[in-house]
């Protein structure tokens, strides 16, 4: 065997078996992430219920727009509320990320809604598909918030949503559909769930091969029913027709920053953007501490004001 010939069968062998690999374990990793518990954040030294901040909370279960799967969620009410928040985490993450923020929202009077994506801490699901079928769920979510208002006899006002990494690109999602949604902030967005896999690819095996996503993706849109494509808050972005604050770290190595500045050129007025200097993908609230806080509850005590606040 020529020395030519081995090479080539070498590298068919080798395309082969990784493509095996990702057909196999790409949708895997894709529609089923691993879920993040408590003792993560217990490990931390980080508060895993509202109670532990001191704050009162009602712990219910909603259910999502199939009409089955079941959504774990915190409400917590604010003393004299303004408005409403939303809070949406990240991909294998789970409700207990939202907590510190959440304090910040209920100190400033918002009451907050966390809750569990599908597929996701607490709640049930079999599959993510990052806002396909998520962006329905912020939908039932807004439903839920307004018979907690009308069962305890809670203000809510204005609805704003609060999203980070995939729960970012839900929001955004979420907000080209849903008229209720009056603000949306988006943290470390990505701009397609195309793109966003390719990078991921290629930070996990090195190989930019798109056919290799294509794969995955393929096997994916079988197993979950969805369409990859329609995966886009680049598309959707231009469809919000209410104020949106983009902020993203500068040195997030998991979703460029550069994303969110698509997505901020591609978004209709009124906008903002702000780089946070030397944040990566998880602590862009470390990292901007104070201005951070600033930042976020000028924006959504601006546009969520109402000159009447009462349940629905």
């Amino acid at each position: 065997m020529s020395l030519l010939l081995f090479l080539i069968l070498l590298a068919l062998t080798f395309l082969l078996t990784v493509s095996a690999l990702v057909f196999v374990i790409g949708p895997i990793m894709m529609l089923h992430p691993r879920r993040r518990s408590a003792e993560f954040y217990e490990h931390r030294g980080e508060p895993t219920a509202p109670n532990e901040l001191d704050l009162t909370y009602d712990e219910f279960f909603f259910t999502a727009a199939d009409n089955k799967t079941k959504l774990a969620a915190w409400f917590i009410p604010a003393e004299k509320p303004k408005a409403t928040i939303i809070y949406l985490h990240g991909v294998g993450d789970n409700k207990i990320s939202g907590l510190l923020l959440a304090k910040i929202f209920h100190n400033n009077q918002f009451n907050v809604l966390l809750y569990d994506s599908r597929a996701h801490g607490k709640s049930g699901g079999n599959y993510c598909t990052y806002g396909y079928y998520e962006k329905y769920d912020v939908q039932k979510a807004i439903d839920a918030v307004k018979e907690r208002g009308e069962k305890h006899g809670i203000p809510i006002g204005k609805i704003g949503v609060f999203g980070t990494s995939m729960g970012a690109a839900i929001a955004v999602q979420a907000a080209s559909i849903e008229p209720m949604i009056s603000a949306v902030i988006s943290e470390a967005c990505f701009a397609t769930l195309r793109q966003i896999t390719v990078d991921y690819q290629k930070r996990l095996l090195r190989l930019p091969w798109h056919f290799l996503r294509n794969i995955s993706m393929k096997r994916s849109e079988k197993i979950a029913k969805f369409k990859h494509r329609e995966v886009s808050p680049l598309s959707s972005v231009g469809n919000i027709h209410v104020p949106i604050f983009f902020i993203h770290g500068i040195e997030d190595k998991f979703i460029k920053y550069q994303y969110s500045q698509e997505l901020f050129v591609a978004a209709n007025e009124p906008k903002e953007l702000w780089f946070v200097a030397a944040a990566n993908h998880n602590n862009v609230y470390e990292v901007g501490k104070k201005e951070y806080e600033k930042r976020v509850i000028k924006f959504f005590t601006h546009w969520l004001k109402s000159s009447q606040v009462s349940p629905e």
